[in-house]
């Protein structure tokens, strides 16, 4: 039996486990990329574990989510990143150079390589034929060390395309239909990997807006084959020295199978406050709205601009709408300049912001009260805007543009005949925005740069004998980390300050949770299905962490949060029986007894709940190493045991 695409990339990087689905694997890491947001915590990991130089073939340190300034914190935290990427082996991508995953596709990514990101959306990547995957800044900061990347087997998801889209249909309404089928929770365990007769008629930025939003998915990752379409892109970039076919045998065999026909989609949406709330545009009607929004790591590359360009030429923006438009990259920006579309852009009334995620990550542009707001990007969760009681659409550059000049959500296919962009044969290559590190012999002198905002990383300990806590906080389904650790202009500054960060920590779902938290020093979080989806932001389990959490119960975990929480050394457990999270109450008196000792020698655990006289059993989400991570009290602590640093 062969192989599938997905497969053949796991068995050429598995250093340890079977590829069975479900079992733990090790898999040699070739590039990892950090982000600002999360990355200044990364590299304070990376120092503490002693390692003087990246093992990695590549790591990248991008600045694109913390760049609204209006205060010292974020321009301190991005020197410190500069000294660290310089002093250790990594490449520098400075503030303006654009969005992590849009620069990564244009200048770094090579098929058949692994790629781990600080940033959930790094799967991306897939775009272009990588196993790139998202994942938290510890084990960023493990595999920039040389360790391998551990991740469960996941099952292998067919999504067989056919046909060709329509005119004014485009990768974004594929991405969108998928989660319709599959849900937020459809992909969790699984990769999704694309093929088909249709795969041929998109590029690799559209394949690259697709793999981007998989993440919404929860899967484990999406990924497209490397093909001639991928030659002509890595060649246009200057780069058609790393590509190489990739594909999987034709005898392959797939854990499911979807099947989605190109030519019958249609201009698609995803409603308030969920990516896979997804019905079609004609469906919704004439929405009146207030914003437009285009732009992000999922919607910003050069054809998604150009798109944008020729629908607003001419036109200006209604009165009732404010218009904002961000490159994906500095490259995107220059050839937009070059051709006069950003003239096109700028004339119809559209705001042009920087070359950064801006918005998407709620850093700026927050819509009026009430207001609703159509975006390009690819999370729609409740609040993320910045306006709580805001209503934001998902949807496609071509809706999006169409909507911004009409004033009322509308369907693009009204706009006539559809007029091609060309994909430029030759793309302009100025990489002057980014810093090459220095050599070894240099980094010696090399000094890194800190800011009064950079704090230590919380305190850790290994795992007590027993557990003795309240339940302090009870929740439902599909908790988000912008649930447990907000985004945003007001938070994000000060992701290198845990304390500070502490008085945030679900105030979106209880505003008294903080406070609860240091009156009791000690807590358990209850919650239900999908609990932690959205970002990879491990500051969703570092700051419960600093609160006294000992445990999260919940019915199921989203993937890289359960990771998360094994390596701030807080125990993810899930109900046997889903029902019991019924009769568990907020502030019920909680005991895990022997807890050490079942975790360790892979006992039953059972939780007493004294309020209520009765116990249920929960299972530990962990794997036989993950166990040894918890009982240290985190990766950071484990990794030190097992390296003698």
């Amino acid at each position: 039996m062969g192989l599938t695409l997905a497969q053949k990339i796991i068995r050429s990087h598995l250093v340890s486990g079977e590829m069975k689905v479900g079992s733990e694997i090790g898999l040699k890491i070739d590039q990892t990329l950090t982000q600002d947001a999360t990355g200044t915590m990364a590299y304070l990991e990376f120092e503490a574990m002693g390692v003087p130089r990246v093992k990695t073939e590549r790591s990248v340190a991008y600045v694109d989510h913390n760049t609204l300034q209006s205060g010292f914190e974020n321009a301190d935290d991005h020197r410190f990143i500069q000294s660290e990427a310089k002093k250790h082996g990594i490449y520098y991508s400075r503030p303006g150079n654009g969005i992590c995953h849009q620069v990564h596709l244009e200048r770094f990514g090579i098929p058949g390589k692994t790629l781990i990101g600080s940033d959930s959306h790094t799967p991306t990547g897939g775009g272009i034929g990588m196993l790139a995957m998202g994942a938290g800044g510890l084990d960023v900061a493990v595999a920039m060390g040389g360790g391998p990347y551990y991740i469960s087997m996941p099952k292998i998801v067919f999504a067989e395309l056919s046909g060709k889209l329509p005119d004014w249909v485009s990768a974004k309404d594929v991405i969108l239909e998928v989660l319709r089928l599959l849900t937020v929770k459809g992909g969790v365990g699984k990769v999704i990997e694309y093929g088909g007769e249709g795969v041929k008629t998109l590029s690799v930025p559209e394949r690259a807006t697709i793999t981007n939003m998989g993440a919404e998915l929860g899967a484990t990752t999406s990924i497209f084959p490397s093909d001639e379409v991928t030659k002509s892109f890595l060649e246009a970039q200057g780069r058609g020295k790393g590509w190489l076919e990739l594909k999987p045998d034709e005898d392959a065999a797939y854990d499911e199978t979807i099947h989605i026909d190109l030519s019958k989609l249609q201009p698609m949406a995803a409603c308030p406050h969920s990516p896979d709330a997804v019905k079609s545009v004609g469906e919704l009607g004439p929405v009146k709205i207030d914003q437009v929004c285009i732009g992000s790591c999922t919607n910003s590359s050069y054809r998604d601009m150009m798109r944008v360009a020729s629908i607003l030429k001419g036109k200006t923006v209604a009165p009732n709408v404010s218009l904002t438009v961000s490159p994906g990259s500095r490259q995107v920006f220059h050839m937009l300049a070059e051709n006069g579309a950003l003239a096109d852009i700028i004339a119809a009334g559209a705001r042009v912001l920087e070359c950064a995620c801006g918005p998407c990550i709620g850093m700026g542009q927050s819509p009026n009260s009430a207001g609703i707001s159509l975006r390009t990007f690819n999370r729609n969760f409740l609040g993320r805007s910045g306006t709580a009681d805001a209503q934001v659409y998902l949807v496609s550059p071509e809706t999006a543009a169409a909507s911004a000049i009409s004033g009322i959500l509308t369907d693009p296919r009204t706009l006539g005949r559809e007029q091609p962009i060309a994909v430029p044969a030759r793309f302009d290559i100025d990489d002057n925005m980014i810093e090459a590190p220095a050599s070894p012999e240099e980094a010696d002198s090399v000094e890194i740069l800190r800011g009064p905002n950079i704090k230590d990383f919380p305190k850790t300990f290994p795992l007590p004998e027993n557990i003795q806590a309240k339940a302090l906080l009870k929740v439902g389904d599909n908790i988000t980390t912008d649930h447990i650790m907000p985004a945003g202009s007001k938070i994000l500054p000060f992701r290198s300050n845990i304390p500070y960060m502490s008085q945030f920590c679900f105030t979106v779902c209880d505003k008294a949770f903080p406070e609860r938290c240091k009156t009791y020093g000690t807590g358990v979080i209850v919650g239900g299905s999908n609990y932690g989806q959205g970002s990879s932001r491990e500051h969703a389990a570092l700051v419960p962490l600093y609160l006294g959490i000992k445990a999260v119960i919940a019915k199921s975990f989203a993937r890289i949060h359960c990771a998360n929480l094994a390596n701030a050394g807080i125990l993810p457990l899930i109900f046997a029986n889903e029902s019991d999270y019924d009769t568990v109450d907020q502030m019920d008196d909680l005991e895990l007894p022997d807890i050490r000792k079942a975790i360790a020698e892979n006992q039953k655990i059972f939780v007493f709940d004294r309020t209520k006289n009765m116990r249920f059993e929960v299972t530990a989400v962990l794997s036989q190493r993950q166990r040894e991570i918890v009982l240290a009290g985190g990766l950071l602590d484990y990794t030190r045991e097992h390296s003698g640093n």
